[in-house]
């Protein structure tokens, strides 16, 4: 990732209340720049506004004063003026800077909730009852944690913003260590994400279309993969919108999709009478190192319920940011509105889909597991309007977790060619992804297992680099609980990431060899 050089042109002092200078970007508006510490005591030496003071200001008369104050006022406002990459203002992340808490909720709430919740009961039947809520609770703890330390490095070094993961990982480890850290897991969660959101958006689409239709249209019924296609294309069409704040009111119907059908999935599972012979002890294997992997890859599925991590800086990164108003204050007031409704969608999923089914529930999720116990005895409409629901919620995940990669696909283009990419190429560049993630669901169509190794492969996005980038940026006083506490947790996140990926992959290849030659009806 290119270094972006910046030129300071004014400074002006800290206060205690505002200790936040700004920076102008390429495309109009203001990025924070805040000043740099030594000793404790803020470095500010003189500026052009040290000077307006009420000292200074008490012999000046009334309108001179005045004039004097506005001065201040406007100078504070403008803050620290910068020269950035022009590029940054041809790219989707970059492109717009309007953003607000409202658009920070939405984002922050539609890459949460999603299809990532419909699995947790399987970890649930590996787990039991007092190891599931106990892993769910710590994963929850542990991510909001991290998702905090992320808002506030966004602008943690003077003079620059981070509006990208990989940037900020280049910062704290090095251009070339952050780059290799950073790249493949981010890119492989947004890829993964969006494989996994064409598997359950295609067959969602298929049992409403067979809900709806019933016995009248089964003379010649879409296959899966067919259904996997029509969902992509209708992904690719939408994925034209050109940035991150274009997507916005997108995000919010999957915000409010995703949180009204995970509600009506527990509901209604809950609401029904339980399938016979059902247990909740956790879902004995034939070896133990089969059952070692398998708890480690449901480990994995409740790690995947949080991604969202790699997304956090690009959407602070929409937001403008003044002297004044630095763009972390609206981007956490979103992020806890966002997952508060997160916990209430992904507890209440988790607990009641394992209390209704508990081992019987099936690999692919709850929402399956609705459809093949009570199909019969919930109204169909009701059942129809939840898969409808729920192919919605997908298509608006897929276009936020592209938007990363159609980022760097797009900077890597304007790299070569120093210009903006044309209509054309966009397109171009989102069609050939789309159907990249098309060919690979059809490949490998085991979603539980997909999400365990999700989980694993991306874990240290969520949490484990954020506790390291903390300690190399921050610079805690060495040996005190804030150093050992951080690089505890990040060291904690590497070696589970490890175990879970193990147990993800170990899952896949057992499905493989359970169905070797996979032929979707």
């Amino acid at each position: 990732m290119e270094e972006r050089q910046e030129t300071e042109l004014i400074s002006i002092p800290a206060t205690p209340r505002d200790s936040t200078p700004e920076a102008l970007t390429p495309s109009g508006h203001r990025s924070p720049r805040p000043q740099s510490k030594e000793g404790g005591k803020s470095s500010t030496g003189w500026t052009p506004t040290s000077f307006i003071s009420p000292r200074f200001l008490s012999p000046i008369g009334t309108p001179m004063k005045k004039v004097l104050v506005n001065m201040k006022g406007y100078l504070e406002e403008v803050g620290h003026l910068t020269k950035l990459n022009p590029q940054d203002a041809w790219l989707p992340i970059t492109e717009s800077r309007n953003g607000n808490a409202h658009y920070a909720a939405f984002h922050n709430l539609n890459a949460g909730v999603g299809f990532q919740a419909l699995v947790l009961p399987v970890a649930f039947s590996f787990l039991g009852w007092s190891w599931g809520i106990i892993s769910l609770t710590i994963a929850y703890i542990w991510q909001l944690y991290t998702l905090w330390i992320l808002v506030q490095l966004h602008e943690a070094i003077p003079g620059k913003r981070y509006n990208r993961y990989v940037e900020l990982a280049e910062a704290a480890f090095g251009n070339k260590l952050g780059a290799w850290l950073s790249i493949f897991p981010t890119a492989y969660l947004s890829a993964g994400t969006a494989t996994a959101l064409i598997l359950v958006g295609g067959e969602t689409m298929k049992l409403f279309f067979e809900i709806v239709c019933g016995p009248l249209c089964t003379s010649n019924p879409l296959t899966t993969v067919e259904w996997y296609l029509v969902f992509t294309s209708l992904s690719i069409v939408l994925s034209q919108l050109p940035n991150l704040n274009s997507i916005a009111g997108l995000s919010l119907v999957g915000a409010i999709t995703a949180i009204v059908y995970s509600t009506m999935v527990w509901l209604l599972s809950v609401s029904q009478q339980r399938p016979h012979n059902i247990s909740y002890e956790p879902i004995s294997l034939p070896s133990f190192t089969s059952s070692v992997f398998s708890v480690f890859n449901a480990l994995g599925i409740i790690a995947f319920a949080f991604r969202g991590h790699n997304l956090v800086l690009e959407i602070q990164a929409t937001m403008p940011s003044t002297f004044k108003h630095p763009a972390h204050v609206p981007m956490w007031k979103g992020a806890k509105v966002a997952y508060f409704f997160i916990a209430m969608c992904l507890f209440p999923v988790a607990i009641g889909g394992f209390w209704a089914y508990g081992n019987l529930m099936p690999p692919s999720g709850i929402l399956n597991a609705l459809f093949g116990f009570h199909q019969h005895d919930i109204s169909r409409w009701l059942l129809a309007m939840t898969f409808l629901l729920v192919v919605f919620s997908c298509l608006s995940s897929f276009q936020i977790y592209s938007m990363p990669v159609f980022d760097n696909f797009e900077a890597s283009y304007t790299h070569r060619t120093n210009r903006p990419c044309s209509v054309w190429v966009r397109s171009g560049f989102r069609v050939v992804y789309g159907f990249i993630n098309f060919f690979i669901g059809v490949a490998l169509p085991f979603l539980s297992s997909l999400a365990g190794l999700l989980g694993g492969l991306t874990l240290p996005v969520t949490f484990a680099y954020p506790c390291f980038m903390w300690v190399l940026i921050k610079k805690p006083t060495k040996y005190s609980f804030n150093w050992y506490f951080n690089w505890s947790l990040g060291w904690c996140g590497v070696a589970f990431s490890v175990a879970f990926t193990i147990g993800g992959i170990w899952s896949i290849v057992d499905n493989g060899l359970k169905l070797k030659f996979f032929k979707p009806s």
